[in-house]
């Protein structure tokens, strides 16, 4: 069994072959599922993030993601080198970009960014393979309606697993399931974004050049407005972000009323991955529904 000094080593020697040699390791970050390595070597610095998770194709399809976006916005977005299995560990190694401090027009070219992306269009909610969001498996199969992908393919696999793992009673899972009707006239009616997915500060990063640079993607072709709700749920972003994103793809009327019912998605997410503490959240929005 390879320590972890020799498991950097191969996977640079599986990337570049014999010529990145490795000068040093650091964590940077580490949770429940991933650590986040860097990695200084004779061919400059990287970044290696390992997944504990059994699903081994986690890390690739989160490449799949980065590359989709780098060519589909002019943000920044980090270059991947590769992607595999190695020991028990999971493994992407990508592009280090080392932190700066915000340019004066970060929050703009941020909102601009996200508009861009969002210019990308398909005709059909979803993507062609499926994904993750965090460790959660999010699927993506192909659907005509947003409501229709909306509810089957992002609330119901998360709201049963919630109650399959006695997060939530039956009771409730039956009263979420009474929003489904009322949601049909609440969403505009607009072609399939291609979408981050994961939109939130801890996803977006400030690059040596101020400039911002997304990670950490959950992509799909989804309702624009998906971005620009989760962006808003933990603290949102500076009001500079949202006023540009709208110069170039305003806003229908009534988001803010539907900020809420969008966010019930990530909202459990992080019910089914770090447990009822996000529970509240999701019954204000279920309750005011009623």
């Amino acid at each position: 069994m390879l320590d972890q000094h020799q498991i950097y080593e191969q996977i640079l020697f599986e990337a570049f072959g014999p010529l990145a040699q490795l000068k040093s390791a650091s964590l940077i970050a580490a949770g429940n599922h991933n650590q986040g390595i860097r990695l200084d070597t004779s061919e400059g610095i990287f970044f290696l993030k390992l997944n504990f998770d059994h699903e081994r194709d986690i890390l690739e399809k989160e490449s799949k993601g980065l590359r989709k976006l780098s060519k589909s916005t002019f943000l920044k977005v980090p270059n991947t080198f590769g992607t595999g299995r190695m020991e028990d560990y999971n493994y992407l190694l990508s592009e280090f970009i080392p932190s700066g401090r915000p340019h004066p027009e970060y929050w703009e070219d941020l909102g601009m960014g996200l508009a861009h992306l969002h210019l990308n269009h398909q005709d059909q909610f979803g993507l062609e393979y499926d994904n993750f969001i965090a460790s959660l498996p999010q699927k993506n199969h192909a659907l005509d309606n947003w409501l229709d992908f909306f509810i089957e393919h992002r609330l119901e696999p998360l709201l049963g697993k919630a109650y399959f793992d006695r997060l939530i009673p039956l009771e409730f899972l039956k009263k979420f399931q009474s929003l489904y009707p009322k949601l049909e006239s609440l969403f505009p009616k607009e072609k399939p974004s291609l979408l981050h997915g994961d939109l939130w500060s801890g996803n977006v990063l400030c690059g040596p050049d101020g400039k911002p640079c997304l990670i950490d993607p959950a992509i799909y072709f989804g309702h624009r407005e998906m971005d620009l709700a989760f962006s808003r749920l933990f603290g949102g972003f500076d009001a500079k972000f949202y006023d540009a994103y709208e110069t170039i793809l305003p806003l229908e009327p009534g988001f803010e009323s539907r900020i809420g019912i969008y966010n019930l998605y990530p909202l459990l997410v992080h019910l089914n991955l770090f447990g009822t503490a996000y529970l509240p959240g999701i019954e204000k929005t279920v309750n005011r529904f009623q």
